[in-house]
Parts: C-alpha cells; sequence; structure tokens
C-alpha cells in the first residue's frame, strides 16, 4: 500500500483480538444486508492485515469485497479499541482504483467535481432536459426515469435539478447588518439540487443580522472522490479549499456547512488524507477550528434557540435520522434535536443512528442492491413514527431515504433542519 497501514495502528497486535471479539457484527450496515463474515469488520481488518504482509492479492474478488464496505463508521463507534477501520478501507481504495482504474462514469463526475464552472454548465444542461427523461417530483425536489437504464431504474427516485444553482443565485457577500461574519460551505448536492437549504440558512442568518460571505470559488469536498480512491481529485481539491479557507481573515467567525458529510470531510478526513503530507496536514489542522456544521455553529454561538422559542408552535411531527458523518464521526446530533423542537414535536424512530444505506458513489452504481436494503428498515422505522417529516443534516441521507421512502410507499417528506428553522423563522 501507498499509505502504510501501521501507521494508523498494528494488525499484528489487534487482529487476533478482533477476530474474537465481533461486537461490531451486529451493528455493520453490510453484514446485515450481506451476512457473510468476508464482509464484516472483523473479516475486512483479516484481510487487510494479509494484504499487508503480502499473503493476499489484491485480484478483482478482493476488490469487490472492499467496495462493499458503506463506511459508516457503526465498527468503529462500538469498538472497544476505536479501531479505524473506516480509514484503512479508505486507502485501500486508493491501491484498487490504481490498479484496477476507475470507471469512466466516476471518471466523469469527479471532472466536474474538480472544476465549478463545468459543472454549472453540466448542471444547467440537466435542468434543460430533465423533463425528457425524468418525471419532476417538485414537492420533494426528486425525479423518477421515464427509462430503464443500466445505472438509472423507473423505480428509483433521484434528486432533480434547478434551474439557478445555490451559488449563482445570490451575491457572495451578503450585508445582514450585523457585527458578525460567516462564510457557507454549501456542499454539491445543496448547491445544484436541494437549493432550499442554503436559501434557508440566509434567511436565518438575517434574522440573527449575521452577514453572510457564500465563498463562490469553494469546490467539493471531495468526499465522493475520497471513498472511491481517487485519491488525485482529493489532492486537488482539498488543497484548493485549505488556500481558500486560509484567505478569508479574522473578519470571517466560522465557516458553517449544512450538511454532515461535506463537515466531516472538511473537519476530519483532510486530516487523514494528508497524514504523509506534514505541510498540509498542518494547514487541514489549523482551518479545522473554524468548520463547524450549520445547527452545531448556530446553537452554541447564536441566540437562535432562544428566537426559535419566542415563535409558534407547529402542528407537525417531526423524527430524526443521525446521519453517520455528523453523530458518530463528530459527535453532533443534540443541536439539531435542541433546535428544531422549539417548534415541532420530535417522536424518536427506534434506531435513529442507524446508517440509511447511502455508502457513497459505488455503492449507489455498481452495489445498488446493497443500498437498497439497507434503505428498507430506516423507511420502516420512518413510517413507524406517524412522523409527517424525516429530517437530517445530511443531503445524501436525503437522496437516499427519500428513494427508501418511495419505494415502501411512506409518505413522510424530508426536509434539513435548516429549511425547518427558516420555516418556523416565518412565523
Amino acid at each position: 500500500m501507498s499509505v502504510k497501514p501501521e501507521d494508523i495502528f498494528n494488525f499484528s497486535e489487534i487482529s487476533d483480538a478482533c477476530v474474537k471479539c465481533g461486537k461490531c457484527i451486529p451493528v455493520c450496515t453490510i453484514h446485515n444486508v450481506n451476512p457473510d463474515e468476508v464482509t464484516s469488520p472483523r473479516g475486512f481488518i483479516d484481510l487487510l492485515g494479509a494484504y499487508h504482509k503480502g499473503k493476499l492479492e489484491l485480484d478483482k474478488n478482493a476488490k469487490d469485497i472492499f467496495e462493499s464496505c458503506f463506511l459508516c463508521t457503526n465498527c468503529v463507534d462500538v469498538c472497544p479499541k476505536a479501531l479505524p477501520t473506516d480509514m484503512i478501507i479508505e486507502q485501500v481504495r486508493s491501491d484498487i482504483a490504481k490498479k484496477f482504474g476507475i470507471a469512466w462514469y466516476k471518471k466523469a463526475f469527479f471532472l466536474l467535481l474538480r472544476h465549478r464552472w463545468l459543472n454549472d454548465l453540466a448542471f444547467k444542461l440537466g435542468w434543460t432536459f430533465q423533463t425528457c427523461g425524468f418525471k419532476i417530483k417538485a414537492e420533494i425536489d426528486s425525479m423518477n426515469s421515464r427509462l430503464n437504464l443500466p445505472m438509472i431504474k423507473t423505480d428509483r427516485l433521484l434528486p432533480s435539478l434547478r434551474k439557478t444553482s445555490f451559488l449563482n443565485s445570490h451575491e457572495e457577500n451578503i450585508n445582514n447588518g450585523g457585527k458578525r461574519k460567516v462564510a457557507i460551505f454549501i456542499g454539491c448536492l445543496g448547491n445544484y439540487n436541494y437549493v432550499d437549504i442554503g436559501n434557508g440558512l440566509l434567511e436565518i442568518l438575517k434574522a440573527l443580522e449575521i452577514d453572510a460571505f457564500l465563498a463562490k470559488d469553494q469546490k467539493c469536498c471531495s468526499a465522493p472522490a475520497y471513498f472511491t480512491g481517487d485519491f488525485d481529485t482529493v489532492d486537488a481539491n482539498a488543497k484548493h479549499n485549505i488556500k481558500y479557507f486560509e484567505s478569508f481573515g479574522d473578519d470571517i467567525e466560522a465557516i458553517i456547512v449544512p450538511e454532515a458529510t461535506c463537515s466531516a470531510m472538511l473537519k476530519i478526513d483532510y486530516e487523514h488524507y494528508f497524514h504523509d503530507q506534514p505541510e498540509w496536514y498542518e494547514r487541514a489542522k489549523k482551518i479545522k477550528s473554524k468548520i463547524f456544521m450549520a445547527t452545531e455553529w448556530l446553537q452554541h454561538h447564536t441566540h437562535l434557540e432562544h428566537l426559535l422559542a419566542s415563535k409558534k408552535k407547529d402542528v407537525k411531527i417531526v423524527t430524526y435520522h443521525d446521519p453517520c458523518h455528523a453523530r458518530k464521526m463528530q459527535g453532533i446530533y443534540q443541536e439539531p434535536r435542541n433546535l428544531v423542537r422549539q417548534n415541532y414535536k420530535i417522536v424518536e424512530m427506534s434506531d435513529p443512528n442507524a446508517c440509511c444505506g447511502f455508502g457513497g458513489i459505488t455503492m449507489q452504481t455498481e452495489k445498488y442492491h446493497f443500498a437498497k436494503a439497507a434503505g428498507v428498515p430506516k423507511a420502516a422505522m420512518i413510517e413507524n413514527t406517524g412522523a409527517d417529516i424525516v429530517t437530517a443534516e445530511c443531503s445524501a441521507c436525503r437522496m437516499q431515504i427519500n428513494n427508501s421512502m418511495s419505494n415502501a410507499g411512506v409518505q413522510t417528506v424530508f426536509k434539513n433542519p435548516i429549511e425547518l428553522i427558516a420555516e418556523a423563522l416565518r412565523k
């Protein structure tokens, strides 16, 4: 491996104890839909150890196994030693990409993520022609394909496109007459698909009299590329974003991110990625002190909770799903609940911490049958609450859960907590 796994943990010291433990098995997302010890956390670790020792060839079978992990970090969360199985799998996927290459459609997607102008053009063309190939469900920002294609099926719900992206819909600097200023990192799905998240965030900042800087030169956090093994894209985007964030200066109090996956990538995975590039590792560590998930910063650093308490209560019932990259990676789960419950009744589902089954680009394309199976129990949990709305601060979860609810005939509507908060402020 190009990055030595012993830099993260020592296989020889933990592999035997890990195999005998098995505490991770009941919570493993892939093991629950494909109950095979090979595709379980301790199976992954055993195989990774063999690969590290030169006893396992990285062939197509090994590739298939290592690409079956959802990277949900459930195993890390319950492991007595917090073994970072996900980190090692992310590294071996880079080796897989180098040996086998990356599928053409993934290369095309990652090319868009590296060039904002090209992404803007692609999504503009997509919006123009989307009604030709898709049936639009505008009320839930989604669409169904009219045709059965290799990766796009008629029964699969996908996020619909908007005519103008969030970043292109507003001025870069928005003066709300306040003495404070924050930058917004919106994320790709929030920029091109679920634009009401960003619009809602601007409404909240206006109500708080906090100026907003839309940071229009931001690039994709590169989480999709990182989880797929395209480290060239990660390197380019991460270095660009770090340099860009460093240029903001002291007048920017925080960089707020209404997306769990983007926030985790910027705050945590940039450090993991740059662990063998000392200069960039230190720069990644330095900028993370200013990066916050949106609800995290809004609760702890503003009077928003008190402002919401002065507004009317809504009769709608809300249930909250904990994104893996929020609760397990960043410890953020109380903040969105504390803000939302000021105006809505929250009814918890049976296991809000269970992974929804998104799993990344490979899981959503080549292994979609696993993603679809993992979404079934989450849709059932949501339906059993009787909630009008399911909410989570993650657009990847939104895409997956919307599809799972559509397949199960669940009528609950998905909204980001930021959208719910903005709606409450209008009343």
